[in-house]
């Protein structure tokens, strides 16, 4: 969803790639492709389950750990990749200074105020936000369902009472726009637990409630040109989402535990991170330098990221998930 968004959902630098507008390389799929970014909400939800399943039973050690080893290895290639490639002559796309792409390797750029490196990172430091909130409220002091179910029904209420507070420092901290997905998704883990848990189940009801309120907000009005995305879509869309995990919570699916969906599942982290500003250079090849057609240059675009998200998978966050986690997880030696 999030990458056809990317390749012909939207203007700007892909209008660059394509050298016309998405619109006219895809007369009538780029208004369904403008829906793309409900991806990212979905993902959310998603996150909130499977940090929830994750962290249970977990210290904070092995948690900050866990999280470390799994995110960073493949987004500090991705960062300094991504650098190397706009930094070749013939790219178009502008290059990030060398204090910018140093900061970037931190995952703070954001809120340091830096260019960021790689455009999809505003959903990283969501994500770093939601692990930190959740380690310290619920990880720290022990996970229970209890704990889980109180953060959950706080941070609901906080995250309202800050957008209704117009602040922008608790806005940072406690995302009303994004920890309804979240909650929602934890709510489901705790369904997953007990298929009859009610606060389990309402949780995931105000998840699925006030979330699809903030993503219309978001999402409704035009996204370029391309004009309105539907509040009906959108609303379909999201309870799709949130039906199909809903799904997955109660065992349903026994019968998808297809061998190369792990595979899959393995590739998404890193094929996101590189799809964006490689699809751009991939696309401005195949089209405009080499004359492919757009309705192949985008599953070769797609095809093309998926390898390198392959190689990202096998020789780095193979070797270097494991490694880091070991390194975080031994204590020092005593002097």
């Amino acid at each position: 969803m999030v990458a056809v968004y990317h390749y012909g959902g939207r203007e700007g630098d892909i209008t660059t790639a394509w050298g016309t507008s998405p619109a006219t390389q895809f007369p009538t799929l780029h208004e369904w492709f403008a829906y793309g970014p409900l991806g990212v909400q979905i993902f959310f939800v998603i996150s909130g389950f499977v940090i929830c399943m994750s962290g249970w039973g977990r210290s904070l050690a092995a948690f900050f750990a866990s999280r470390a080893s799994r995110l960073m290895p493949a987004y500090w290639v991705a960062v300094l990749l991504i650098t190397a490639v706009f930094a070749l002559p013939g790219v178009v796309y502008r290059t990030a200074s060398a204090d910018d792409t140093l900061l970037n390797l931190t995952l703070l750029q954001m809120p340091a105020g830096g260019q960021r490196v790689i455009g999809v990172d505003w959903t990283l430091w969501a994500e770093i936000r939601f692990y930190a909130l959740f380690a310290l409220c619920v990880i720290l002091p022990g996970v229970t369902r209890r704990r889980v179910v109180l953060f959950g029904a706080l941070w609901t209420l906080g995250a309202v009472m800050a957008d209704a507070a117009h602040s922008a420092l608790l806005a940072q901290v406690l995302m009303p726009h994004y920890a309804p997905f979240f909650v929602g998704g934890m709510g489901l883990y705790l369904v997953h637990r007990n298929h009859r848990d009610p606060l389990g189940w309402g949780l995931a009801a105000v998840g699925f409630l006030l979330g699809q309120h903030y993503a219309v907000a978001d999402l409704w009005h035009p996204a370029s040109h391309f004009g309105y995305r539907h509040t009906t879509v959108i609303i379909a869309i999201l309870a799709l989402g949130f039906a199909a995990i809903a799904a997955m919570a109660l065992g349903r699916p026994r019968r998808a535990d297809w061998r190369w969906l792990t595979t899959a599942g393995a590739l998404t982290y890193p094929f996101y991170l590189v799809h964006e500003h490689l699809g751009w250079v991939a696309i401005g090849a195949l089209h405009r330098t080499l004359g492919v057609p757009a309705a192949a240059t985008l599953p070769l675009t797609v095809s093309a990221m998926l390898l390198l998200a392959w190689l990202l998978h096998r020789y780095v966050e193979r070797p270097m998930t494991p490694w880091l986690r070991a390194r975080l997880t031994t204590a020092p030696a005593k002097t």
